[in-house]
């Protein structure tokens, strides 16, 4: 049997900082009230320079450099963004004319903060299927763009930021071991962009606001919660392991609270979750990468490590898979 394994990881966060303190100046809000509340100290912002293919394309590079194989060596390019530089060509097709990985067959998948869970099921089936033997998985997101920095509830949570792994057709038990993917019916609207495709494009002719993210954040807290718990519990009952036998929870880092609530219910000592959400904010796609990359930087990821990894986000989407770390 083939399998899927993770042999080269990378990230990108822009230089800018977004600090609380900051925020407090723009807002009515506080560190106190966001920290207590989120668990968030400061976030990076994109620049003028920056966007989610450029973002993708860098840490897909470092991706590349560790697992030590060449562009044309990648067949396939998998990028979950909700923040595309554009609505055509794919944020895929410009990572792969950065990269130029010209034998790459690339597109894009949308499933907002889930999007990297959903990308990295998507290009182990296609090893699995024997239809590729390399494939680059990327998550990026600059939801910054769509903030409304009036609204407390919503500029406090987000950043920007990249992170990518390369897959490899291996013939040890590895990589994704197990999945679960869902959406909630009925819950669209609980996390969205009115959005510009559903109005004319001419600019004048939007409604007030309907460019910026808006959010039931108490009823998003109550569904996320409960539909990454249910999903983790599944995909460990799918390959029989118990919470004892993960080493590591990779959670989406949302809100402290959330990471919190989901380790409890799955009895899960938060001393084995990672949480870099202070220092990032919610980079939505981005995410569970970027944590890959840095638990892996701080030791904390070892061949043969059985890691959860589990998001929810707009949609209502969710995903959870069940990881073997190593080649």
């Amino acid at each position: 049997m083939a399998y899927a394994a993770i042999t080269g990881w990378g990230m990108y966060v822009p230089e800018r900082i977004l600090t609380n303190a900051d925020l407090e100046k723009m807002v009515d809000t506080s560190d106190e009230w966001i920290r207590t509340r989120t668990g968030i100290r400061e976030r990076h912002i994109a620049g003028p320079a920056d966007l989610s293919s450029t973002m993708g394309a860098t840490a897909a590079r470092q991706a590349i450099e560790r697992a030590g194989i060449a562009p044309d060596d990648i067949d396939l390019i998998v990028c979950g963004t909700s923040s595309p530089d554009s609505p055509m060509p794919s944020t895929a097709c410009l990572i792969q004319s950065h990269l130029d990985a010209t034998r790459a067959a690339p597109f894009d998948v949308q499933a907002v903060c889930s999007g990297f869970v959903y990308s990295l099921v998507i290009g182990t089936q296609f090893i699995l299927s024997g239809a590729a033997k390399t494939v680059v998985v990327v998550g990026t997101d600059m939801l910054t763009r769509y903030v409304d920095y009036t609204d407390r509830n919503t500029c406090i949570l987000f950043g920007d930021g990249a992170g990518a792994v390369v897959l490899q057709a291996s013939a040890q038990p590895s990589g994704v071991l197990a999945f679960q993917l869902g959406a909630l019916p009925g819950t669209s609207e609980m996390l969205h962009v009115p959005g510009v495709n559903s109005h004319p494009l001419a600019a004048d002719a939007l409604p007030p606001d309907a460019q910026y993210m808006k959010m039931e954040g108490r009823e998003v807290f109550k569904h996320a919660v409960r539909a990454m718990a249910e999903s983790s519990a599944e995909v460990l009952a799918k390959t029989g392991l118990s919470v004892e036998d993960i080493a590591l929870l990779i959670p989406h880092q949302a809100n402290l609270r959330m990471i919190e609530a989901v380790a409890k219910r799955l009895d899960m000592p938060m001393e084995r979750a990672i949480v870099n959400i202070d220092r990032y904010g919610n980079t939505s796609a981005a995410t569970i990468p970027i944590a890959i990359c840095e638990a892996f930087d701080a030791g904390r990821l070892h061949d043969g490590d059985n890691v959860l990894l589990t998001a929810c986000g707009g949609g209502l989407t969710w995903g959870s898979a069940v990881v073997k770390w190593g080649r």
